[in-house]
């Protein structure tokens, strides 16, 4: 992989941890709605534990692209 698609690689990889996250609070608002859950927790605890394990993870790798993008371009402008 060049080094100049790295960022692109990165921001791919932020944008699948989102879907990741859409994907499965989906399917926690299904069974929550058809009552699959055995649980007494209520549907925003599940919202924070998805949140906690792809949203925060999503906007790090977010902020290392853009740095990452940022160092590159000024790499190539001084070349």
């Amino acid at each position: 992989m060049e080094k100049n698609n790295i960022y692109k690689f990165l921001y791919a990889i932020s944008a699948m941890l989102v879907l990741g996250f859409a994907i499965s609070f989906g399917v926690d608002i299904y069974k929550d709605n058809n009552n699959m859950y055995m649980s007494s927790a209520p549907l925003y605890a599940y919202a924070i534990v998805r949140a906690v394990t792809f949203i925060v993870p999503s906007i790090i790798v977010f902020i290392v692209a853009l740095i990452v993008k940022k160092k590159l371009t000024n790499k190539e402008y001084y070349k």
